[in-house]
């Protein structure tokens, strides 16, 4: 009898689990909608009440004129380099350092892993200030080197904790067969430990990606002319130099938005593959 209530409760719990997501999803989807919706319409044809969900008329122009008033072109090109840098260094330095946390012996390592793992307790925004003023004497400022260089030192504590525990999952046999083979230590890691992690790569990049090509307190801090904006920093423009030009605003931001959409969608399952597996053993 306690087995059934229990089963009964376990249902109940995961109907209103369900009932939730389907809630947030279709708020989120309605959301998304009336921005697709505003991106499309006309100036006097934005604040009509009641809203107009379908645009009449349809003004593609929109996509260009909001584009082409800064030049969020340039912009495009700043960040794509950002985080194109960010992503190779993070995935390079962050899988060599797990690679040496999990399968090398080495005196100290566990607690450098502690180390390294009790950098997570402080939040970015504190080292924010100590980095500006460590770098605003070497001429590092107004460079993209000050984004770039964490992601070539390491990777991130977070990104390192993944792929170790990743890495803890693979046979020690994969190892000693490379061996055998002839292979040293940085062989066996690119040809026979890299190609395994694949999955996992693919979370961290992804959560790189997002996390660079969203950022706007670190290019606010650290670039200070225009020329070197992301896209974070040109949507703040456009905000101060066209006020409530609420369908221009809408357009440039589903354009800035289309490249995480379009990641997601084509790296679900990858994504979804890589972080299930992630973490299985400790």
């Amino acid at each position: 009898m306690k087995r059934g209530h229990l089963s009964v409760l376990s249902s109940l719990q995961k109907m209103w689990i369900y009932i939730a997501l389907i809630l947030g999803a279709g708020i989120l989807l309605l959301l998304f909608l009336w921005m697709v919706s505003t991106a499309l319409k006309t100036a006097d044809r934005v604040a009509v009440f009641p809203p107009q969900w379908i645009p009449n008329p349809v003004k593609w122009s929109n996509f260009k004129e909001g584009w082409t008033t800064l030049p969020f072109t340039l912009y495009l090109g700043n960040t794509a380099f950002i985080t194109g840098s960010v992503i190779a260094g993070t995935l390079l330095t962050a899988s060599l350092a797990a690679y040496s946390f999990s399968r090398l012996q080495w005196p100290g390592r566990d607690i450098v892993l502690l180390i390294t793992l009790a950098t997570l307790m402080l939040p970015s925004q504190v080292t924010m200030i100590p980095v500006f003023l460590m770098f605003r004497t070497s001429g590092w400022l107004n460079t993209f080197l000050l984004l770039t260089i964490g992601a070539w030192l390491g990777g991130g504590a977070v990104n390192i904790f993944l792929l170790r525990q990743f890495m803890l999952t693979l046979p020690v046999e994969l190892e000693e067969a490379s061996r055998l083979d002839g292979c040293g230590t940085f062989m066996i890691y690119w040809c026979s430990i890299l190609p395994q992690i694949k999955p996992c790569l693919a979370v961290v990049a992804v959560f790189t990606f997002l996390g660079t090509w969203n950022d706007f307190f670190g290019p606010l801090i650290y670039l200070t002319t225009p020329d070197k904006a992301t896209l974070a920093l040109g949507l703040q423009f456009f905000q101060g130099h066209y006020g409530v030009t609420l369908h221009y605003l809408m357009e440039v931001s589903l354009l800035i938005l289309a490249p995480c959409l379009l990641l997601f969608l084509f790296a679900q399952r990858v994504f979804q593959t890589g972080f299930v597996m992630t973490g299985i053993k400790g």
